[in-house]
């Protein structure tokens, strides 16, 4: 028995633009289901190539949304998968994928939904957006070794040079400060938190960081979340403990704490004092 595969391709017996104009039309109308089959397009045996072409614009949409589905599913979650995919969708459109690496596929998306009109009732939404992105940036952040607690207190055992220390965090650690309750949605969602009781009008700070193959997802205070933002910076140590101490939080700052949080995960790359 002879099989034969459907085929189409672009007729350019006549075509006076520029290839890149050729691509940026061919994606354009293969990602906006309202644009015509591209004009230019020829199917093998001379057949109409729009049936053909809407399979395959659907099956890149659909892909692509379920994607992007997949790695944002608290997001999804809360707003429900027939607004999340009008979203994605809408998301796609107004911005291709500008990366072959589907792992980032949804880096722009946190900005898009905070300009997202419909998603103006949830303001909070673009926020635990990022904070899923930061979680697969974490996944997939370079390796570096880690320091032990060992290590650590052995660099911290000279208190003169403590205060002019330099620590460099791992290049897996993210910080997230928030107007909104974003850990504690999203812990709600991982069965942590009874959905119920979050508040999300409440600010909170948000500590991410790769242990081994697992990312963690950790609740700081302000003072602890300025005190890291100024290590991760490359400030020594005595710089960010200062702003911590003097941020505009309800918490004093907890050095020791924060230390203690140093200690207890691997958060530190490299110590060094500066001479």
């Amino acid at each position: 028995m002879t099989t034969t595969t459907a085929r189409i391709g672009i007729d350019r017996s006549h075509d006076l633009g520029s290839p890149v104009d050729d691509q940026a039309g061919f994606v354009a109308a293969l990602l906006d289901p309202d644009q015509a089959c591209p004009s230019d397009l020829r199917s093998w045996n001379g057949s109409d190539p729009t049936p053909r072409f809407a399979v395959h614009r659907n099956n890149i949409i659909v892909s692509l949304v379920d994607a992007l589905a997949g790695q944002f599913p608290v997001t999804l979650e809360l707003v429900g998968p027939e607004f999340f995919r009008a979203m994605a969708q809408a998301f796609i459109q107004q911005q291709p994928p500008r990366t072959r690496i589907v792992a980032f596929l949804g880096a722009p998306l946190p900005d898009f939904i905070a300009a997202f009109p419909p998603a103006a009732a949830l303001p909070y939404l673009a926020d635990l957006a990022r904070l899923e992105m930061r979680r697969i940036e974490s996944c997939h952040a370079a390796d570096a070794d880690v320091l032990t607690a060992e290590n650590i207190g052995l660099a911290m055992a000279d208190p003169q040079q403590l205060v002019n220390m330099r620590i460099a965090l791992h290049p897996s650690v993210h910080l997230l400060s928030s107007q909104f309750a974003i850990f504690s949605l999203w812990a709600a969602h991982q069965g942590v938190h009874d959905i119920s009781t979050v508040d999300p009008l409440l600010p909170e700070q948000v500590l991410l960081f790769r242990d081994g193959l697992d990312v963690h997802v950790l609740q700081i205070s302000v003072c602890t979340g300025c005190f890291l933002a100024g290590l991760q910076a490359g400030a020594t140590l005595a710089q960010p403990a200062d702003a911590a101490a003097n941020a505009d939080a309800q918490d004093d700052f907890d050095l020791a704490g924060s230390m203690a949080l140093l200690l207890r995960h691997p958060l530190v790359s490299q110590m060094e004092p500066l001479p």
